[in-house]
């Protein structure tokens, strides 16, 4: 991998290599774009096959939270951390004192958070040597579990994709189809059964679907199922890639709002269900709660302007269909030209104020 290269294709700021011999730390924290702010994103950790390979997982997932956080109206950049090795068996106290102390030395330009393979008790590790870090234990004023938080967003930003494809918000008397029965989608299936949606639902855990089952009077079906279902909304709430060749052909559901990561198995599935008429809410967007969540506790956290903040998704979703028909393209190059156009607008107005500011001290 030529990383220059890949940097300046995608117009990476900063990329740090960071080493601890004696806690066995190995880890790359890339740092996407700062023009909105600093770079915000979760550390994650994982049994990467090669170093290059962990290389790219941290630029492609910074570039992801640029897009991510100025979509939400977040005044924030995209950053990402990765940690080499087995978050089961590879995890010690010096090992996540030794990333806060990186982080700390990047001086605020660099804001960590709870990822795949880490906890809310390795942010507190992390916490010891640097205030950089969101997702902390509530009692150093963390915002506590992002599910509920997140779920409200989707369930905010489904509306707004139901109103788009039905021309009403109103979800009572629907049918929705639920994949994946996690945490955040079970809250999500107690505001949609809360607000008289007929429920279908699957997932690998026979648990999760006995709990929705017997909570919201769920419909449950085997996973392969879901997709064909007779439904007037799918949502993907588990794996990503969900949406490829092989399931769109199968889905009847007008409108596709869930909480999963990576929906799309290539970008070209989502000019397909642009070319179908299928109200697809970008994952990256509908799914923000739990960044907007975490980034409110770096003003000091407040659960009722943190959740206001989420209650803007609904806004977000709007915009994208608005941009969709505007510029006649799918809604995923809708989400994007939405950050990008708000990152281009603040680029120009603090390269004017900076030109301004050097016309004054020159006498001009």
């Amino acid at each position: 991998m030529e990383i220059f290269k890949y940097m300046e294709k995608y117009d990476y700021e900063q990329l740090v290599f960071c080493q601890d011999e004696a806690s066995g730390l190995k880890a790359i924290i890339a740092i996407h774009d700062t023009t909105l702010g600093p770079a915000l994103g979760g550390a994650r950790m994982w049994t990467y096959a090669t170093e290059e390979n962990a290389i790219e997982d941290a630029l492609r997932l910074a570039r992801g939270m640029t897009y991510k956080n100025a979509a939400a109206g977040l005044n924030l950049g995209g950053g990402k951390t990765v940690i080499i090795g087995d978050p089961f068996t590879d995890k010690n106290e010096e090992m996540f004192r030794a990333l806060g102390r990186f982080i700390q030395g990047l001086n605020g330009r660099y804001i960590t958070a709870e990822d795949v393979g880490t906890t809310v008790s390795d942010m507190d590790l992390i916490h010891e040597e640097t205030n950089y870090v969101t997702g902390i234990s509530p009692a150093f004023g963390s915002s506590g579990n992002p599910s509920p938080v997140t779920a409200y967003g989707v369930y905010r930003g489904m509306k707004a994709a139901a109103k788009e494809a039905f021309g009403t918000e109103m979800l009572e008397g629907r049918t929705i189809a639920v994949q994946g029965l996690g945490n955040v989608a079970y809250k999500l299936c107690e505001y949609l059964h809360n607000e008289g949606a007929k429920l279908v639902v699957t997932d690998i855990n026979q648990a999760a679907i006995d709990r929705v089952v017997n909570d919201f009077g769920a419909t449950a079906v085997a996973p392969e199922e879901i997709y064909s279902q007779e439904v007037d909304i799918f949502s993907p709430c588990a794996l990503g890639a969900i949406l490829n060749d092989d399931t769109i052909p199968q889905l009847k559901a007008k409108v596709i709002a869930g909480s999963a990561n990576n929906q799309l198995q290539d970008s070209r599935h989502g000019d397909y269900l642009h070319e179908l008429g299928i109200a697809y809410a970008p994952d990256y967007v509908i799914n923000a709660g739990g960044v907007i969540n975490v980034a409110d506790e770096l003003y000091g956290y407040n659960r009722e302007r943190a959740m206001k903040r989420v209650d803007g998704i609904y806004d977000s979703i709007e915009r994208i269909f608005a941009i969709s028909k505007r510029d006649g393209v799918p809604t995923y190059v809708a989400a994007n030209r939405l950050a990008e156009e708000r990152i281009a607008r603040v680029a120009k107005s603090r390269s004017q104020f900076l030109k301004n500011e050097k016309n004054i001290l020159h006498g001009r």
